[in-house]
Formats: C-alpha cells, sequence, structure tokens
C-alpha cells in the first residue's frame, strides 16, 4: 500500500509503503517504510499490532490453571509455555528443578523435544522453504507448503511428517496435539504406557534420517548462495541463551550465557531467577511488542537474539552425535573462522541442526525405562515467587509469578523469545530496506524481501503482545467514506494527544 503521511514524524510529506500483514508468521504484523522522491528508505519498522494482555489476564487466578491456562498464548508453541509455568510454579510448592523425580524429569524433556521438533519443522517446510527453493523474488504463487510438495514432493512430505511426528510425542506424553495437558506443580501427571512408547519408537530411525537429510538440504540451499546469504539482513549482536554447566547445547534447564558480537562472553551459567538483574524491558510508542535489553551494556547497544543461532553460536558442543557434527561443519562454513555466525539466515540452517538433535534425543529417552515409571510428582514448602526459564523454539522463554496467601496470582511478566528478538528484527528490516530496495520500484517480489528476513527470526507475534503498564495506543474514527474525522493518541509514557482532521 502506498500513501503520503504528513505528520509530526514525518514533516517532510515522504511517500508512505505498508506492508500489511506480514504473512507466513505466526500472529499479525505489518511493516512501514517512508520513501522519499527518489524511493531511497529514510525508515523502515516492523509493527506489532495485535495486544494479548497475558500478563494481565492471568491476574487474579489461582496459580495451578497456570500451565494450562498459559497454553492459549499460542496454538504453535504452547507446550514451551505449558513448561515455562510449570517450572515457575514448581517453586511455588518449594520444588527446584533438581528435585524433580527423574521420570517426571525425563517425560517433560521428551514432551519439549517434541515440541520443538514440530516447531521447527512447521517453520522451516511450511513458511520458510518456499523462498529458499523458489527464490525470495519469485511468483507469489509459488510461495507456499503447496508449490513445494508440488515441485519437491519429497521435501514437502518429510517436512509434513517430521512435523507430523514432533506432534505425536506431544499426544502421547499430553493427550493432544494442542493444548494438552502434562506438567504439573512439582511433576507430570501421567508416565507413558508401554503401548505409547513403543509406537513412538516404530518411527524414530525415519525421524533421525529425515532430519539428517534436512540439515543436508540446507546446507546446500545456503552454501550455493554465499555470499549473499552471508549478507541479507545480516546484523552482528550479542546472543543469549541457556546452556548445560558442561556448556552443552540445552533446551529445558540451564544457566544463562550471553555473548557479544565478538564472541566474549558476559554471563556464564547466570541463574535465571535473578534474570531482573540481567535484563531490562523498554517500551516503545509505535508498537505493542517491548524491547529488551542487556541492563550492564545499556538500552543502545545491549539488544541481543535469541533462538537456534544463539544457542548454536553459544555453546560449546552438543551432546547428541549426530547434531554435534553437523554443529562443527554449521560452524565452519558459515563462521569462515569467526567465533561466531551473524548471518541473519543461518537461523535457517541452525534450527535443523536442533531438529536433528531433538530427533537423536528422542530415540535416546524412548529407551529409558523411567519413562514409564509411575514416581511423578514431589512436593516441599510453600513459596510467594515462581520463575520459569526455557528455552523455546524461538529462543529463550521467561515466565515469573507472584502469589499471594490464597494462592491467587498477583504479579506476572513474561519475556517471549519473540520480544528479544524485537530490536534485531527492526535492525535486519532497516538493513534489507536500504540495501535491496532503496531507490528501485517496489514491487510484491521485491517487498517480499522484508519478509524474508523478519521469517528467518521464526516470530510469534501472537506470543509477544502482553504488554504491562502504560502501553501506546491509537484509536481512529472514520466516516463511511473512509476519511479520518478524529484521533485520540496514547503515549508510551501515558500522555494523551488528541487530534481532529
Amino acid at each position: 500500500m502506498y500513501e503520503h503521511l504528513e505528520t509530526a514524524e514525518n514533516p517532510a510529506d515522504l511517500k508512505r509503503v505498508v506492508v500489511d500483514p506480514v504473512s507466513r508468521v505466526e500472529g499479525h504484523g505489518k511493516v512501514t517504510l517512508l520513501l522519499d522522491e527518489n524511493n531511497r528508505v529514510k525508515q523502515a519498522r516492523l509493527h506489532i499490532v495485535e495486544f494479548r494482555g497475558f500478563e494481565k489476564f492471568i491476574q487474579g487466578r489461582p496459580y495451578w490453571e497456570l500451565p494450562v491456562l498459559v497454553q492459549r498464548l499460542c496454538g504453535i508453541c504452547p507446550v514451551s509455555h505449558h513448561l515455562a509455568a510449570a517450572k515457575a510454579i514448581d517453586q511455588l510448592v518449594g520444588v527446584d528443578p533438581a528435585n524433580l523425580t527423574s521420570a517426571a524429569d525425563k517425560l517433560r524433556r521428551l514432551l519439549h523435544f517434541g515440541q520443538v521438533l514440530q516447531s521447527h519443522a512447521l517453520h522451516f517446510f511450511h513458511l520458510s522453504s518456499p523462498d529458499l527453493l523458489f527464490g525470495f523474488e519469485s511468483d507469489i504463487g509459488k510461495r507456499n507448503i503447496v508449490a513445494v510438495l508440488a515441485e519437491h514432493p519429497d521435501i514437502g512430505l518429510q517436512g509434513v511428517k517430521l512435523r507430523k511426528y514432533g506432534q505425536e510425542v506431544i499426544r502421547m506424553v499430553s493427550g493432544k496435539r494442542v493444548h494438552g495437558t502434562g506438567a504439573i506443580a512439582g511433576g507430570m501427571n501421567k508416565a507413558l504406557s508401554r503401548d505409547e512408547r513403543d509406537y513412538l519408537l516404530q518411527d524414530i530411525d525415519q525421524i533421525i534420517a529425515w532430519s539428517v537429510a534436512a540439515v543436508a538440504l540446507v546446507k546446500k540451499v545456503h552454501t550455493a548462495n554465499l555470499p549473499y546469504y552471508d549478507e541479507f539482513a545480516t546484523v552482528p549482536s550479542n546472543y543469549l541463551g541457556l546452556v548445560k554447566p558442561s556448556g552443552a547445547l540445552e533446551l529445558y534447564h540451564g544457566g544463562i550465557r550471553a555473548k557479544d558480537r565478538n564472541g566474549a562472553t558476559l554471563v556464564d551459567h547466570f541463574d535465571y531467577c535473578q534474570y531482573t538483574d540481567l535484563i531490562r524491558e523498554e517500551v516503545r510508542s509505535w508498537t505493542y511488542m517491548k524491547f529488551p535489553y542487556l541492563t550492564s551494556i545499556g538500552q543502545a547497544d545491549g539488544w541481543y537474539r535469541v533462538g537456534p543461532l544463539a544457542r548454536v553460536n553459544n555453546c560449546d558442543v552438543i551432546d547428541t552425535s549426530l547434531a554435534e557434527a553437523a554443529r562443527v561443519d554449521f560452524k565452519q562454513h558459515r563462521g569462515g573462522g569467526a567465533v561466531m555466525v551473524h548471518s541473519t539466515l543461518a537461523f535457517h540452517w541452525a534450527r535443523l541442526i536442533e531438529v536433528l538433535h531433538c530427533a537423536e534425543s528422542i530415540a535416546v529417552l524412548l529407551n529409558d525405562p523411567d519413562l514409564l515409571s509411575p514416581d511423578l510428582v514431589v512436593k516441599g514448602e510453600k513459596r510467594y515467587e515462581g520463575i520459569g526459564v526455557i528455552e523455546a523454539p524461538r529462543g529463550t522463554l521467561f515466565h515469573h509469578y507472584q502469589v499471594d496467601d490464597d494462592d491467587i496470582v498477583i504479579k506476572a511478566n513474561l519475556i517471549v523469545s519473540t520480544t528479544s528478538n524485537n530490536t534485531a528484527m527492526n535492525e535486519s528490516v532497516r538493513q534489507v530496506a536500504a540495501e535491496y530496495l532503496s531507490g528501485r520500484e517496489l514491487t510484491e517480489p521485491l517487498l517480499n524481501n522484508l519478509e524474508v528476513a523478519i521469517r528467518a527470526y521464526d516470530p510469534c507475534l501472537s506470543c509477544a503482545t502482553h504488554a504491562v503498564g502504560k502501553m501506546p495506543l491509537q484509536l481512529e474514527l472514520l466516516d463511511a467514506d473512509g476519511q479520518l474525522l478524529d484521533r485520540l493518541v496514547r503515549h508510551g509514557d501515558g500522555a494523551f494527544e488528541h487530534a481532529r482532521s
């Protein structure tokens, strides 16, 4: 959409281009560009235009409802919210992660590996592979999973089946593919039966083989397009994520490690229960999504990235053999000897390395007899605050609750993975706009470059919009012809601005 817009923020009467909605992502967002008379980009922003408000919704509810309630944040990554909430309410009943029974811990990990596997497969094969296989500026009719299935049936079918298997893991553990139950305060509500375990074992070798093939595919696509893929939407950044005590990749539970753009360690094995000493969140007037940053560095330079690329950059090793070999190969090809890989499109490669790791880890767990054990729940002494942190598919996810004497939630804070990537996504949008769009006649295929940059992060915009405090809000009154009659704006600082046409 093109229009001219003259406001206090745009006194030069620049041309405004809107990409709305951003497609093939979870949730609703838009991109706005301000162009001069020569089509040169003066400003580019990613706006998140939906508001969910879950931090307020869950206040006033008993804490034991939260693992089920917060899943409604999203239909794509509900298990991540389910487990982060469960880890937080574990603490409310006096149970730390090390005190869970072996059976409960392994069942939760199995559930989480299924979640990451299905989510990554969905994103890569259904949402991103059309761009990678057909080209960023290909015909719009080919940029979908139907075209992939038609022209690359083996690839498309493997993607569908990988996702289905992850969903089956979730169903066996939690009872449903989406919005099931499983984790409760202090443990899990059921073990796997032998039949359920054996059902999942039937296909795991094939799933591992398809995961190996997926890594080979993404490597082929990326290496065939270097150095373009190294430059596209690339923004050197800090990185944050969980690692095991050994420094290995960790998706369920660990300490926080953050590195700067040069690979220097900023914090290591940091206790996530102290995350408020590490991270602050900034509110801006033009979006419902907040902007986290590392407090020690400050707002300007403290922003960071999370997710598959951050995890592969931060970890020292992956403790499953095939995924570790893939990680080493990735670093050699993408890093070129550098400590850190900053290419935004490398998120896809790192994402499929994690798919392989999840498949291998599921195979190990399915052969563990603890999954069949009925020893599932422990209890401790009541506490009034609980913090659960997990590596969701899209990155580090924080759930923080406080309760009163009646076990009612009185305060909640969530830092969702996509929120942590907010600044990086905006920087990537600006980079693509300036490098690939500026000065050119804008067409739909060309504008898809902006969406490709955003999709690399696999953003879940629905999850990320649950702000607290005085958030920006704009109300517009239009007449029957669509003409603006009245506008009321509340800025991030709470101040109101009233403007009639």
